[in-house]
């Protein structure tokens, strides 16, 4: 009786053992049938309500209001003490010592997997002996943790634990870790950055550059003083900063002062000189009465006064068409011209022919009246008069200048406002007076001249008037000739600066300017 007593308690053990085991491959066969995790699909029940309306889903939460739990290589505690929906109905039947692991699934688009007690489903289970110690830190609800991560159900304890994937050799990856003790749990994962730990770095980002601006102005204030301490010393020096303006007062009544002395006025006009090359400057010098000063001036019986005010007419005029208008009004083109027509120092005709250029150069009006006052048989004088030999080649670039300037604007494309100054043009008759008193063997004759600079300017003037003086140039024998021994001249030059390596030279050029005339004059 006992040995079957015996007998009937082994089949009762083996059958239970049986009962086990089917059940655990029953639990197993039915898991295997749902491929999706429960993390990444939503039952069709849970979708819709009692109504038959889909639900919305609870998942999309703001994840600023979410802290982001960032796990390691080992298993941490989750939400100790509270298994909700993840208590299996058989952790009977498990050892003391198993544990329930999965890995945390989300969607493609999803960089955080969101887990609570309440909402977590488990579809498959592995019994699994596991003896890693579990971290004692809590997971609380709402939390979440990147994508990717291990999640595991501890039935000892009945603790939620979770820690990062293994890497594709089975340990941990560690570099990804050195990288995460080094940058902080911010930096583990460079897609899971939320908008809290995003402020505080552009807070940390504006903090610097705040930083690196003050010590850019303590740089700045340590290498320069302020403008207020500069006119704090120059007030103890009795040094006041003045405008342009003021100072052009003040040297206008110093030149016109009785009492000055002729040094004094002499040095207040090269003071001018400077300030009313700016263009604001000689209007203000107009409004203040500058201008007829120096206009004036030109009547000086001193010679120095007479050359510095028609040095500072000279700059006045430069470029600046208003002054130009109120200088012919007020008579100083006929000034001029009596300064080049008299026996003058050169230093005083020098600064006279300057005022002349800067009053002739883009005012056709000012130029039809220099052919009616004479002005080009005063310039033809210059050449008989000895010692003014070095105004020749000034009077040639002046009229070459203005050839020019007529010859571009025929040329250029014609708008409404450059149709009237053209039509002004056309009243200049500047090249026919030029042919008619025989300009062309004035200007040829400059080509004898040694300086380079100064055939290059004729050179250029013979080239404008070889369209008007070719038959002249043609009996010319004595032009022939120089032209010839220019050629040779920069020929050979043309050639030593070849060798040193410069194949666009400056005499190459003037070569060419000189072969160009010799053939339109074969």
């Amino acid at each position: 009786m006992p040995r079957r007593a015996g007998l009937l308690s082994t089949a009762a053990r083996v059958n239970l053992l049986l009962l086990v085991v089917s059940a655990v491959f029953s639990w197993s066969s039915l898991s295997d049938r749902v491929p999706e995790f429960a993390l990444t699909k939503i039952e069709e029940s849970d979708i819709k309500d009692d109504s038959g309306k889909e639900a919305v889903a609870e998942d999309d939460a703001d994840p600023e209001d979410l802290e982001v739990f960032y796990p390691t290589d080992q298993w941490q505690t989750l939400r100790p003490g509270h298994l909700g929906a993840c208590r299996l109905p058989c952790d009977g039947l498990l050892s003391s010592q198993s544990s329930l692991s999965w890995e945390a699934q989300m969607g493609k688009s999803s960089n955080k997997s969101f887990l609570s007690g309440e909402s977590l489903h488990m579809p498959q289970a592995l019994a699994q002996q596991g003896d890693e110690q579990s971290c004692s830190r809590a997971f609380q609800a709402g939390q979440a943790v990147p994508a990717g991560s291990h999640v595991r159900l501890n039935l000892q304890t009945g603790d939620r634990e979770v820690k990062l994937p293994d890497s594709e050799n089975g340990k941990s990856d560690a570099r990804k870790e050195s990288r995460r003790k080094r940058l902080g749990k911010v930096d583990v994962d460079s897609t899971s950055f939320t908008s809290q730990e995003l402020k505080k770095a552009l807070a940390k980002m504006k903090e610097s550059e705040k930083a690196e601006r003050k010590a850019h102005e303590e740089e700045v204030r340590k290498k320069f003083r302020p403008i207020e301490q500069l006119k704090e010393e120059f007030e103890k020096l009795n040094v006041k900063m003045e405008t342009d303006y003021e100072i052009m007062v003040k040297l206008i009544s110093k030149f016109n002062s009785s009492a000055s002395t002729l040094d004094e006025k002499v040095a207040a006009l090269y003071d001018l000189e400077y300030y009313v090359h700016q263009v604001d400057n000689a209007k203000d010098f107009l409004s203040m009465g500058g201008l007829q000063l120096m206009i004036h001036g030109l009547n000086s019986t001193e010679a120095k006064l007479k050359e510095h005010a028609a040095f500072v007419l000279g700059a006045a005029l430069s470029s600046n068409p208003k002054v130009q208008i109120e200088a012919i009004e007020g008579g100083a083109l006929q000034k001029l011209l009596v300064i080049l027509a008299t026996e003058q120092p050169l230093a005083v005709k020098k600064k006279a022919l300057f005022a002349l250029s800067s009053m002739l150069r883009h005012f056709p009006y000012a130029q039809q009246q220099f052919l009616k006052l004479g002005g080009l048989q005063v310039l033809r004088s210059l050449f008989r008069q000895k010692g003014m030999e070095t105004l020749h080649v000034r009077v040639v670039t002046l009229l070459y200048d203005l050839i020019m300037e007529k010859m571009l604007l025929e040329g250029s494309q014609h708008g409404d406002h450059l149709e009237e100054k053209l039509q002004q043009y056309r009243q200049v008759k500047l090249v026919p007076a030029v042919v008619e008193q025989d300009w062309c063997a004035v200007v040829s004759n400059l080509l004898a001249m040694p300086e380079h600079d100064s055939r290059e300017k004729v050179l250029k003037m013979v080239g404008v008037l070889m369209a008007f003086c070719r038959e002249r140039y043609r009996g010319d024998q004595a032009l022939s000739t120089t032209l010839g021994l220019l050629r040779s001249e920069y020929e050979e030059l043309a050639a030593e600066e070849q060798r040193e390596g410069d194949k666009d030279g400056y005499f190459r050029e003037l070569l060419g300017s000189v072969n160009t005339i010799i053939q339109e004059l074969s």
